[in-house]
């Protein structure tokens, strides 16, 4: 079935995002969800984000840290970049490795921004987010998230950004207590090429794919999700396209979808 669209306003989103993603009435829309409804919670939830400012300085917890806050899991994520503005930059760890004192004083001062490793990024670049990593994304990119179910987010730093007229909340002690401040240094990254996994678990696999062609090694009987990125996709009966999120409950195999690339995630 295809999935619901939920857009999303964020003070840095844009006004901008293809007509493919639904109305926005002149919003500034940051985040496009994928959702079937209440009665169903899936474990994997699909995002797509557009930036026209960075966003704020970030963190979130693994599951142990959010079970011990009575939340039911932590969140990490996996981001693959579709298009990106010259200049357009990634922050993902710091530039050398902070204690919890010198983390909690570099974002109260500010001094966390210069502090944070800011990568170039490309179009077919992706990086996996473990949980602790100090993050943030750049303005000028559009880019696919396919994370853990989580909502979960502790703002470090948010360069004194308002939204709607107030100073949006931070989360200091939350923050820096599940904080790993160091250089990132995860191998789940690299440049998407053809077809190939980018990630292997261990909250869910994620693979890009042409023509359609599902993974070898995804198993017949897993439910999947497929995420058009170029082209259409005939997916479970349906013509799927970018903008479109398909969630595949019985492991259908689709025919061949000669043109198209998607990301393909499961369990």
């Amino acid at each position: 079935m295809k999935l619901t669209k939920h857009l999303v306003e964020k003070p840095w989103g844009r006004t901008d995002i293809p007509a493919e993603f639904g109305d926005m009435g002149g919003r500034r829309i940051g985040e496009v969800w994928y959702e079937c409804g209440d009665e169903l919670a899936l474990p994997i939830l699909v995002k797509w984000l557009f930036t026209s400012e960075k966003l704020s300085i970030q963190v979130h917890p693994d599951d142990a840290q959010a079970q011990a806050r009575g939340l039911p899991s932590g969140k990490e994520e996996c981001w693959y970049i579709v298009d990106a503005e010259p200049g357009a930059v990634l922050g993902m760890g710091t530039n050398q490795p902070l204690d919890a004192d010198e983390l909690c004083a570099a974002s109260l001062s500010g001094e966390i921004e210069q502090l944070m490793d800011w990568r170039p990024v490309k179009a077919g670049d992706y990086f996996y987010i473990p949980a602790g990593t100090v993050h943030a994304i750049g303005a000028g990119i559009t880019l696919v998230e396919v994370q853990q179910h989580a909502d979960i987010t502790y703002r470090l730093y948010d360069y004194g950004r308002l939204d709607k007229g107030v100073t949006r909340e931070l989360h200091l002690d939350d923050g820096v207590a599940v904080s790993t401040a160091a250089p990132y240094i995860d191998r789940r990254s690299g440049i998407a090429t053809g077809n190939m996994q980018l990630v292997d678990g261990p909250h869910f696999r994620l693979w890009l794919v042409s023509d359609g062609e599902l993974p070898t090694n995804l198993p017949d009987a897993m439910p999947y999700w497929v995420i058009p990125i170029d082209g259409s996709i005939m997916v479970d009966g349906a013509t799927a396209t970018v903008g479109d999120c398909v969630y595949v409950q019985h492991g259908e195999r689709p025919p061949p979808s000669p043109g198209s690339r998607a990301l393909v995630a499961a369990l």
